[in-house]
């Protein structure tokens, strides 16, 4: 399991995005060396877990949970396929683009040392936006990514670091409930019937994950 890329944006201006200011950090490109990752502080004002990133709308994106995004280079393989379009690393706007690694089957809560000292921890998932989909120019782009179930991990910083391509990723802790990151999002998007069974993941799911299934058990 390794770090193909570590990816960081460069702002673009687009009338697509939510951002009051029109900036997104979607375009996201892979760094020519190390990047330092550190915890970027509480959601609606820390921003990117990498140094150099850029978080476009702060009220959605960034935080503590969403401080860095994972995807797999195998699904984004998998894409170019369905798609007949080219897509390299980054072009999902992941910071890390990871070989070797099941991002959609890690469990919330699991952590993943990489390199020789940062620690990221799976909280979340990504819920595709009108600013993805406005990223991409597919049409039904939304529907088509949530029918997938194969969102990629938004992580939260553990302990901080320096981050290159080619860094080994190492496992270092897997919860073991059933709490994966697919599940997550099936949950959150097309099977709110499961949204209960979230909360076993505990302290490590972010706070969006959790209100919503608090929510739904407070009107059954």
């Amino acid at each position: 399991m390794r770090l193909l890329s570590v990816n960081i944006a460069k702002p673009l201006t687009v009338d697509y995005t939510s951002a009051e200011n029109g900036v997104t950090g979607i375009d996201k490109r892979p760094a020519d060396g190390p990047v330092a990752v550190t915890a970027p502080g509480p959601k609606g004002v820390g921003g990117s877990g990498l140094a150099g990133d850029t978080v476009g709308d702060l009220r959605y994106h960034g935080g503590e949970h969403q401080a860095v995004y994972a995807f797999a280079r195998e699904d984004l393989d998998g894409w170019e396929s369905a798609l007949g379009s080219t897509l390299p690393n980054g072009a999902f706007g992941e910071n890390l683009t990871t070989a070797g690694l099941d991002v959609n089957g890690a469990r919330v809560g699991e952590r993943w040392r990489v390199g020789s000292t940062a620690v990221l921890e799976v909280g979340f998932t990504r819920i595709p936006c009108r600013t993805f989909a406005g990223w991409l120019g597919e049409r039904r782009w939304m529907k088509r990514f949530t029918q997938a179930a194969a969102p990629g991990a938004y992580l939260r910083v553990v302990t901080p670091g320096e981050i290159q391509a080619g860094d080994r990723i190492e496992i270092v802790h897997r919860p073991g409930h059933e709490v994966s990151v697919s599940f997550l999002f099936r949950a959150l998007t097309t099977e709110p019937a499961l949204l209960e069974r979230v909360l076993a993941a505990g302290d490590a799911l972010a706070p969006e994950a959790r209100e919503r299934a608090q929510r739904r058990i407070a009107r059954r």
